[in-house]
């Protein structure tokens, strides 16, 4: 008898889908910019291609419509973690080995396939995101859902950990044991692959069929594409029209510029015997747990803040917040501490104000899109945020290599003053009581 959601808790599933989402985000994000980073590719080249890894998520906005509109969300959910497993699968059998490369620099050019498997592992993650979040809505009633939005949360963030922290632990004690810094990134994604493997075979069979998840193609099938082909379009001219949009939009590019060119170089730093020179297990411990459990903390206590100040009264202190801890960095490169508690600690102090500031952009993306097409605005909202870190990415590493670390994170500071004056401009034009209770 074939089973319906009715009878099946969301505990069964919930858990295990955010977890399923986040897991190959941080592979495709984080994995790859530790991985190439110990295996010798300059910053430069490192931070601009790992940036291109992150258009799938600028540009998922667009074809969301195929999405909604061809089989069903748990069809694309199931198929796009098949997807992704055969590239962690293929990442892990054709990892290159620069020590091979007989009279060649270790360079971006030797990882042009290891690219190409991320690039098509990124936009089967942005596509199972579209897919997972409106399965979400349909899957169990408005009250479940609401009960559950924080299990989810948790449970990304649960993958967080184990992309940033498990994982890159993994990585570090096979590079100890081994001294053979390939072999311990295949391991490392050969164990990712096993366990989203898993996590699929799972879902094949446990993910409820809902009643309400159904294609929209039908006999009208033409007509329901070029009803979404108008609607997409509708929400860019509604958009564009919006006062204040020009502001707006300066202020989702520019909030976070310092955190757009240090996330880059942040764990490239820690390992780089220019930097700290950390051991790379100690990074996944440090950075990966005690770091996340930090920006989890910090995006707890701004969402608690902000809802009994609301948005305006806010935002001065979340953007001081976002911009001042970015000087642990420059005390880090200045001082060169070996203490690993004054480095975890430094660490949680950048990620805590990280998590505490941003809570103020997802509010003011949530307040910008209020209106008719508040789905629609808020999507093209978060496709300037990706863009936001896209753009400092693609230099990043090319203007440390030019100048070093210290001048660097000394630069990074001074993006601070462009957060600093968005904010501004911007605080005069927010509702006083917008996402107070």
């Amino acid at each position: 008898m074939k089973e319906t959601v009715k009878t099946k808790s969301p505990w069964w599933w919930v858990p295990t889908l955010y977890f399923a989402e986040g897991v190959p985000y941080f592979v495709v994000n984080n994995i790859s910019v530790m991985m190439f980073t110990k295996m010798g590719v300059p910053n430069g080249d490192m931070s601009f291609f790992t940036t291109l890894l992150y258009f799938p998520w600028f540009l998922k906005g667009i074809w969301s419509p195929v999405v909604d509109v061809v089989k069903t969300k748990r069809w694309w959910i199931v198929a796009m973690q098949i997807l992704m497993t055969a590239m962690m699968i293929a990442l892990t059998l054709t990892l290159p080995k620069p020590d091979v490369v007989a009279g060649q620099d270790t360079s971006i050019s030797i990882f042009w396939f290891t690219l190409i498997l991320f690039i098509v592992a990124a936009f089967a993650s942005a596509t199972h995101d579209i897919a997972a979040d409106g399965y979400y809505m349909l899957a169990h009633s408005p009250s479940s859902q609401a009960a559950f939005i924080g299990v989810r949360s948790v449970f990304y963030r649960v993958a967080s950990v184990f992309g940033q922290g498990v994982l890159v632990y993994i990585a570090g004690k096979v590079e100890t044991n081994t001294g053979d810094i390939p072999w311990s990134w295949q391991v490392t994604l050969g164990v990712a692959a096993t366990v989203f493997f898993l996590i699929t075979l799972y879902h094949t069979f446990t993910l409820p069929r809902s009643a309400d998840d159904k294609p929209r193609i039908d006999a009208d099938a033409a007509g329901s594409a070029k009803a979404n082909l108008v609607e997409l379009a509708n929400s860019f001219k509604t958009f564009v029209k919006k006062p204040g949009v020009l502001l707006a939009i300066a202020f989702m590019l520019l909030y976070r510029l310092p955190e757009g060119f240090l996330i880059k170089l942040c764990q490239p730093f820690l390992v780089d015997p220019n930097g700290l020179n950390l051991p790379t297990e100690d990074v996944g411990t440090i950075y990966g747990v005690f770091g996340v459990i930090a920006l989890l903390v910090g995006g707890i206590l701004g969402g608690v803040y902000s809802s009994r100040v609301g948005l305006k009264k806010s935002l001065w202190v979340m953007a001081a917040f976002m911009t001042l801890p970015c000087l642990t960095f420059v005390y880090l490169a200045i001082a060169q501490p070996t203490n690993h508690l004054i480095i975890t600690i430094a660490l949680c102090i950048e990620q805590f104000g990280y998590g505490f500031g941003f809570t103020a952009y997802m509010l003011y993306m949530m307040y910008f899109s209020e209106g008719e097409f508040k789905t629609s605005h808020y999507a093209i909202c978060t496709a300037f945020m990706a863009l936001s870190m896209m753009l400092p990415g693609f230099v990043a590493g090319y203007i440390q290599e030019a100048i070093g670390y210290v001048n660097f994170f000394w630069m990074v500071m001074a993006c601070c003053i462009a957060t600093l004056l968005v904010t501004y401009f911007v605080d005069k034009k927010i509702d006083p009581n917008y996402g107070r209770k």
